[in-house]
């Protein structure tokens, strides 16, 4: 009789075509399926893009309450699903809203609890910032096993000495490197089907319309793009609270012809094919996983200082400062035209980011031998 695979709860919170979903479903697509299952606890009754892919490839998707609604719903659902069904695994990507999802997989009796960070915080974000700075010493509490998508979404959640001890996992944001290789035939039929002209100078970004990733500023290093270069065009991959907002902002500077708001897209991957530089001037971030995918691709990538220098993976990336100019950030995107990476794949391959050779070590480290805490 053949041995049923092991299942694993994710607990990913709300699909909106973000980085933390992205990581997840790269690492469902690769693994052995036979050895390793997910299911997905996702926020809001709706059905989401994922879903259908999700049950395609043999897996579950649990709709339940928003944690934004009724938290303690939230928990009594979570509590009901890893009971009535058994898991043993329940891996948490929600952060430092972790400890919310699992102190009820605890109750219900999951042997391997993980906490999975993938973000660090800024003073600056208000009120969110300080509901992260409250929950942080609770998260780790009901977890036996700790994650982060790089040392500094690490440091940041568990601190410099318990990443010294070797105790938490950096689980890479790998991808399929091949899907994100550059293409000339999928960058002319791209620009074609979105009436991108041929020689016109694309800037791109990938993200949720969200505080975090700064779009607000974004927008006015744009404006000077665009005035330097009449044939600029800012392309926005994504959607969130705040995209009224940055609308809103892009037509008072008059820039609504030279804007594309694309919304959420199942094909981000062959976008990046359209743009001629990505531009990423958040806040704050873990490791973002478009970082990986717009360097895949041989984007000269320009990231803002607050992104972690371990982004760093190819001769591609660019750091400039939160405290330069827009003009000044302007320049160092005028100046990247037709600096395309060749050696993008094979850079990306030597630097840990190949999905293939990670699903081989995420599904040997889900059966690695552990021991409880709680």
């Amino acid at each position: 009789m053949e041995k049923e695979p092991v299942r694993v709860l994710q607990i990913i919170g709300i699909v909106c075509g973000g980085g933390v979903e992205a990581v997840i479903m790269n690492y469902y697509r690769h693994i052995d399926r036979n050895k390793i299952q997910f299911d997905f606890v996702v926020d809001g009754y709706e059905k989401t893009l994922l879903d259908d892919e999700i049950k395609s490839l043999g897996g579950k998707v649990y709709h339940i309450e928003p944690y934004k609604k009724n938290i303690f719903r939230y928990m009594s659902q979570i509590y009901h699903i890893v009971r009535d069904n058994h898991y043993d695994i329940v891996h948490s990507n929600m952060n430092t809203l972790s400890v919310f999802s699992l102190f009820p997989a605890w109750l219900a009796g999951a042997h391997q609890r993980i906490l999975h960070n993938h973000s660090t915080a800024v003073r600056s974000e208000g009120i969110r910032s300080v509901m992260k700075m409250v929950l942080r010493p609770f998260a780790p509490l009901f977890a036996n096993r700790y994650a982060a998508c790089s040392r500094l979404a690490g440091d940041w959640m568990y601190g410099k000495k318990m990443m010294a001890s070797g105790k938490v996992t950096v689980i890479n944001n790998a991808i399929d490197l091949n899907e994100y290789a550059f293409s000339q035939e999928l960058r002319r039929k791209y620009r074609q089907e979105l009436n991108i002209p041929a020689d016109a100078f694309v800037v791109g970004h990938v993200g949720r319309f969200m505080y975090q990733k700064n779009h607000a500023f974004l927008i006015d290093v744009f404006r000077e793009v665009a005035r330097q270069n009449p044939k600029a065009i800012l392309m926005l991959v994504g959607d969130g609270e705040l995209r009224p907002e940055i609308e809103q902002k892009v037509a008072s500077y008059d820039l609504t012809d030279k804007v594309r708001f694309l919304g959420l897209r199942k094909d981000v991957k062959e976008l990046y094919n359209c743009m001629d530089v990505f531009v990423l001037p958040s806040w704050y971030e873990g490791l973002p996983v478009v970082s990986v995918e717009a360097q895949a691709n041989g984007l000269p990538s320009i990231f803002s200082d607050r992104v972690t220098k371990e982004s760093s993976l190819t001769k591609s990336a660019i750091f400039l400062s939160l405290s330069s100019s827009a003009v000044n950030w302007a320049t160092h995107i005028l100046n990247v035209t037709g600096k395309r990476n060749k050696d993008a794949l094979t850079e990306l391959r030597d630097t840990g980011f190949d999905i293939e050779e990670r699903a081989k070590f995420l599904e040997k480290w889900y059966d690695r031998k552990w021991v409880s805490s709680i």
